[in-house]
């Protein structure tokens, strides 16, 4: 039996994996310090990247250990400053001498306490980013283009009006996400966020890393069939079918979805 340490020492090699996988320059996905990721270790803590960090170089000493129970509650708050969130991520740290969690601790805490999630990453995707900036960023959280769109990022994503990064923002994915769960009875592969990024969720860094490419093409394909007059989207109909059909469950569990 894999002992609790390897266990960790293997998650946070998946997430440092996971990281570089975003990281990569050629991806256009994140540069510089944009965009985080997260892996649960236990129900009592995850680690989260530290804020200033590359995604493309993230070391092990750039990634911190956070309590969800110094966390979690502050989404019900509704009147706190700037200092206290800031106060709060750096008590949730299990080693004072760590870096500083980013802002986004906050929502990768939620995201991470919903079933079947166990990885989380987030980046500004040029391609999802240029439509999130766009009027028909709503469509494009509610509509879908081809089949591996549906396969990889669900029949829809929850879709975060522009909302202040931080307790703001998290309050508001807690609430859109809830409702989706709601709907669907699962958690979402992707949240898409009004003039920011994207979110991927699942239960393997491969999961994660599916949605966010898929994502991604799927906001290039959109972006060359407006150039086309469309885009054209698949019927209400097709895409209950698709994410019904018995071979595209196979192909969701090969990816590890």
């Amino acid at each position: 039996m894999k002992s609790r340490h390897a266990d960790s020492d293997q998650k946070l090699h998946d997430l440092l994996r996971l990281s570089h996988e975003l990281g990569r320059d050629d991806r256009g996905l994140a540069m510089l310090g944009e965009g985080n990721t997260s892996v649960q270790l236990s129900p009592a803590t995850f680690l989260v990247k530290g804020s200033g960090t590359s995604l493309a170089t993230l070391k092990a000493t750039d990634v911190v250990e956070c309590r969800f129970n110094a966390l979690l509650p502050l989404l019900d708050k509704t009147q706190l400053t700037d200092k206290e969130v800031d106060d709060a991520l750096l008590a949730s740290r299990m080693d004072a001498t760590a870096k500083k969690p980013s802002v986004e601790a906050l929502l990768h805490a939620y995201l991470l306490s919903l079933p079947a999630v166990d990885f989380v990453g987030h980046t500004h995707a040029i391609a999802v980013t240029s439509i999130l900036c766009s009027p028909q960023a709503r469509d494009f959280a509610t509509k879908r283009l081809f089949p591996d769109h549906i396969v990889c990022c669900d029949v829809a994503s929850p879709f975060i009006p522009y909302t202040d990064p931080g307790l703001k923002l998290a309050q508001t994915i807690r609430k859109e996400t809830d409702a989706f769960i709601q709907q669907y009875n699962r958690p979402p592969r992707v949240i898409l966020m009004e003039n920011h990024g994207l979110i991927t969720l699942g239960k393997t860094v491969e999961a994660v890393l599916a949605a966010m490419l898929m994502a991604e093409k799927a906001a290039k394909i959109w972006r060359g069939a407006a150039a086309l007059g469309g885009p054209q989207f698949m019927p209400d109909e097709q895409v209950r079918r698709v994410t019904g059909r018995p071979d595209e469950a196979v192909r969701r569990k090969q990816l590890n979805m």
